[in-house]
C-alpha cells in the first residue's frame, strides 16, 4: 500500500527550505559612537564557555568598563549563572510573542542587568522547528533595529557554541562582526578538536579578505596533564588563562555563585584574564591537521596504534561471494 505524505507535513518541509534559503542583511556601515571590543567565545558545549563568560563579564564591569554579554547559544543559558539560576526571556521568543500582538520590541523586554553588567539571550528554535544559525541571524537583526551600533559599551562578548557548523553560528568570523575569537577548552581531545575547527575557520576567512583573528584560548576544568596548552603553542595562539579543575569552583558554580569578586581567593585569576582578554591582540592561527591533533595524546587514550582493516564483500555477506552472471545482451555485430 502507497503512503503519501500530508499536505501539513510538505508545508513545513517547504517553509523550512525557504528559511534557510534566505540571506542575512548586510552588516551595518553606520559609523559607531564608541569604539568597542567586539569579541566571539567559541566552545565545545559544556565546556564551560556560560561560566568563564559569565565571571569574565562580571569582573569586567567591576573594573569600571561597560560590558555586554550576549548568548549565542540555542540553550540559552549563557545568563543563567549570572542572574543566580534565573532564565531570561529570550529575543526570539519575545519579538514572536510580540509580533503577534501587533507590539514593538523595547530594550527592556529582552536585556537586564546585575552589578554593571547588561546581559540578554538570543535564543533559538524548538528542536526540529527551525534553523538555529537563522535564529542567530534574526537575533543580530533585531539587536541592530534596537540601536546595538550606538550603545557604546567597552566590550560585547558574545557566547556561540563551537560544536556546531552551521553558518549562522559562524556569522561574527565570517562578515566580520567581531575584532577577535577566543576558544574555551581543555584537556580533552574532544574539546581541542572543537577549537582547532574554530581556528580553521578564522584561517578559511582570513584567506578569503576577513580580519577576524584568534585572540587566545582559555583552559577550563585544567587537570595540568598539559594538552591545551600543547595545542595552543602548536596553533600559535596564547593561553589567556588556565582556571584549575577545582571543586570549590564547581560547588560554587553549580550553586549560581560568581566566583570572580575582588578580593576573593578566585578574584586575582579573572582579574588578569579580564586584562588579558582587553590587550591579546587577534593573531592568524596555524589549524592542526588531524593527525597532528591526535598527536597531542597518548596512543592508549585516541587509539592511534589501530589498523585499519579493510572490509570484504564476504565479511558482509557472512559466506563467500557468489560471482553472478552478467544480463548484460551483448549483440554480434552486424
Amino acid at each position: 500500500m502507497s503512503q503519501t505524505t500530508s499536505p501539513v507535513i510538505l508545508m513545513r518541509d517547504e517553509r523550512l527550505k525557504n528559511e534557510a534559503a534566505i540571506e542575512p542583511d548586510a552588516v551595518s556601515t553606520a559609523p559607531v559612537t564608541k569604539t568597542t571590543q567586539i569579541i566571539a567565545i567559541y566552545g565545545k558545549g559544556g565546556i564551560g564557555k556560560s561560566f568563564t563568560l559569565a565571571n569574565l563579564s562580571y569582573m569586567m564591569a567591576q573594573q569600571g568598563k561597560k560590558v555586554l554579554l550576549i548568548g549565542c547559544d540555542p540553550k540559552s543559558d549563557t545568563t543563567s549563572l549570572l542572574f543566580g539560576g534565573k532564565a531570561t526571556p529570550t529575543i526570539i521568543e519575545t519579538s514572536s510573542k510580540k509580533k503577534l500582538a501587533g507590539e514593538a520590541v523595547s530594550i527592556g523586554d529582552v536585556c537586564f542587568k546585575r552589578d554593571g553588567v547588561f546581559a540578554m539571550e538570543l535564543g533559538g528554535p524548538e528542536v526540529g522547528r527551525g534553523c538555529g544559525g537563522r535564529g542567530i541571524i534574526h537575533g543580530f537583526e533585531t539587536l541592530e533595529k534596537l540601536g546595538f551600533h550606538d550603545w557604546g559599551f567597552d566590550y560585547v562578548l558574545l557566547d556561540f557554541l563551537g560544536d556546531v557548523v552551521c553558518g549562522g553560528f559562524g556569522l561574527p568570523i565570517a562578515r566580520d562582526m567581531c575584532q577577535k575569537v577566543i576558544v574555551v577548552g581543555s584537556n580533552d581531545l574532544q574539546s581541542l578538536y572543537v577549537a582547532n575547527n574554530v581556528c580553521n575557520a578564522v584561517e578559511y576567512f582570513r584567506k578569503l579578505g576577513g580580519n577576524v583573528g584568534v585572540a587566545g584560548m582559555v583552559i577550563n576544568k585544567d587537570d595540568g596533564t598539559g594538552e591545551a596548552q600543547a595545542f595552543a603553542a602548536n596553533v600559535g595562539i596564547p593561553v589567556l588563562a588556565a582556571i584549575p579543575a577545582n571543586e570549590d569552583i564547581r560547588r560554587k558554580s553549580a550553586a549560581y555563585e560568581i566566583v570572580a569578586r575582588p578580593g576573593t581567593t578566585w578574584g586575582p585569576l579573572f582579574e588578569q584574564l579580564a586584562t588579558n582578554v582587553a590587550e591579546a591582540p587577534p593573531v592568524r592561527p596555524t589549524p592542526l591537521s588531524q593527525d597532528a591533533l591526535l598527536g597531542l595524546f597518548s596512543s592508549e587514550s585516541t587509539g592511534r596504534d589501530v589498523v585499519l582493516e579493510p572490509a570484504t564483500v564476504q565479511d558482509m555477506l557472512g559466506k563467500d561471494e557468489i560471482v553472478r552472471p552478467t544480463l548484460e545482451v551483448v549483440y554480434d555485430a552486424a
